[in-house]
């Protein structure tokens, strides 16, 4: 089994393992909320595999220690969360969330008042508690202290909106930072990329390259002609075509996200000694 898809830490395990994998005990677990603008999903190593954004659900499976242990409701992704990154998980849900690349929370509405400003990465959610003059406020929860911050309504969308195209929410991210593990708009790599873009499309999408190449779309002949949203596959790496010609990728060349002409990616990752593509597939939407 996948230890990123397996929901057991060898003491505790979920439900759906019973009979599957040994454990101390089986549980169905209670949902918890993100509430750190970020958060590193660890391994058992302690190295982040991936990130999660405020207002993602996360499945708690094993409560102690400082760490919990559990997995990501967006994609089954297991690993461990600081707890304090962890709010339980409240009857009502997230109403909006960030839909430009960047946008931030600051303690006081008005364009030119001053306040304490926080940034928000794309994708973060919470609960809109009121509009006016051009600013949502919005409710905050830091462990057990509530706060409000007010955000530009126009940086918002309701939390189901979903963009009609993959590639238009990947080039949201350009020139963002590449980070091994990266979800967000602060730091992300090659997965976290494609899997935001899709997300964001209402498209089910895997958190690793590997996973991904595994379950998306169908399959292309080697030498067909790329249309807008393929997916490029490598040994490692995976990249969207943004027309027939041309890739938007974040990769360790640039340290960013950014354009490549799709014929000197296929040269360069096999000149480096990465490899050649290993499948190039189409995503239907």
């Amino acid at each position: 089994m996948d230890r990123r898809l397996t929901p057991s830490n060898g003491r505790v395990a979920h439900v759906s393992l019973r009979g599957k994998v040994e454990a101390d005990k089986y549980v169905d677990g209670e949902p918890y909320r993100v509430q750190a603008e970020v958060a590193d999903l660890l391994s058992a190593k302690g190295n982040r595999d991936r990130q999660l954004l405020r207002g993602e659900t996360f499945t708690v499976l094993d409560l102690e220690g400082p760490k919990v242990f559990g997995f990501a409701e967006r994609d089954g992704y297991v690993g461990w969360l600081q707890a304090d990154d962890l709010i339980a998980a409240p009857n009502s849900c997230p109403t909006h969330k960030v839909c430009v690349a960047r946008s931030y929370g600051k303690s006081t509405p008005g364009l030119k008042s001053m306040g304490a400003v926080a940034p928000l990465p794309f994708g973060v959610a919470f609960t809109v508690t009121d509009q006016s003059d051009g600013w949502a406020k919005v409710a905050i929860s830091q462990g057990l202290v509530p706060r409000d911050a007010f955000v530009p309504a126009n940086h918002l969308c309701v939390v189901d909106h979903q963009f009609a195209d993959p590639v238009q929410v990947a080039q949201l991210f350009l020139g963002t930072p590449y980070l091994w593990g990266g979800n967000s708009s602060f730091g992300i790599d090659c997965s976290g990329l494609v899997q935001a873009a899709l997300l964001a499309c209402g498209l089910p999408c895997p958190g690793d390259s590997d996973l991904q190449e595994s379950a998306l779309g169908e399959t292309l002949a080697p030498g067909t002609t790329a249309k807008r949203g393929d997916l490029f596959f490598w040994k490692g790496h995976v990249a969207m075509a943004v027309d027939s010609e041309t890739l938007i990728h974040a990769n360790a060349h640039h340290m960013a996200v950014a354009y490549e002409p799709i014929q000197d990616a296929i040269s360069r990752i096999a000149e480096q000694g990465d490899g050649p593509v290993t499948r190039h597939a189409r995503i239907n939407q």
